[in-house]
């Protein structure tokens, strides 16, 4: 029996011994984790706006691109590798999760709080700290519930991490510069909370 498996069965015994966990857990890794990280990524944003980095706001902005960036190009290595659930092999696991006929590997759920997570720390380190955690405890809550390996888990956290972290490194600048074109506009709520200045209200104004 390999590490990945032994890991797999020792939370599960966890599970078994913890009954008021089970639903929080099961809980936080389905619908109440997308919601927790949707907070995140909005706190992000909003806290963004207080400051006058356009970097930081550029980051908050890309979070959500770079999350759904990192889970398009998940799919096809799911579907390349198909890898079964643990709940489709091992049948007397404790199963929590309901039984999907998608692949595991890597965790769609993993690569989601990994891509956020990772943004979120160039948006304002305390901030990327809570998300970080919120990342682990999505991954361990999803072998928790027996849908998916430690593996599974761990690599999509690296993989969301990267996708993430790389796509804003290459549209950091055209982003950032698109922002400060936009900060005169009706879109300037989007970018700042800063009231504007009478100078740049008369130059936002004049031909």
């Amino acid at each position: 029996m390999n590490v990945n498996v032994e890991l797999l069965l020792t939370i599960n015994a966890l599970a078994r011994s913890t009954p008021w966990l089970q639903p929080l857990m099961a809980a936080y890794a389905t619908e109440g984790g997308l919601v927790v990280f949707a907070g995140l990524m909005l706190a992000g944003w909003w806290l963004a706006r207080r400051r006058t980095d356009l970097a930081a706001v550029a980051a908050a902005l890309w979070t959500p691109v770079g999350m759904l960036l990192a889970l398009a190009i998940n799919q096809p290595i799911t579907a390349m590798f198909a890898e079964r659930r643990p709940y489709m092999l091992y049948p007397d696991l404790l199963i929590l999760a309901q039984h999907s006929l998608a692949p595991g590997f890597p965790s769609d759920h993993a690569v989601l709080a990994g891509a956020v997570a990772a943004t979120l720390c160039l948006v304002n380190r305390a901030r990327g700290w809570w998300a970080a955690l919120a990342a682990l405890v999505m991954a361990f809550a999803r072998i928790y519930i027996a849908a998916a390996f430690p593996v599974d888990v761990l690599t999509g956290l690296l993989l969301g991490a990267v996708v993430s972290l790389l796509g804003y490194l290459l549209v950091r600048r055209a982003l950032v510069r698109l922002l400060g074109l936009a900060d005169p506009t009706i879109f300037r709520p989007l970018i700042t909370s800063a009231p504007r200045t009478p100078r740049a209200k008369s130059a936002a104004g004049s031909p």
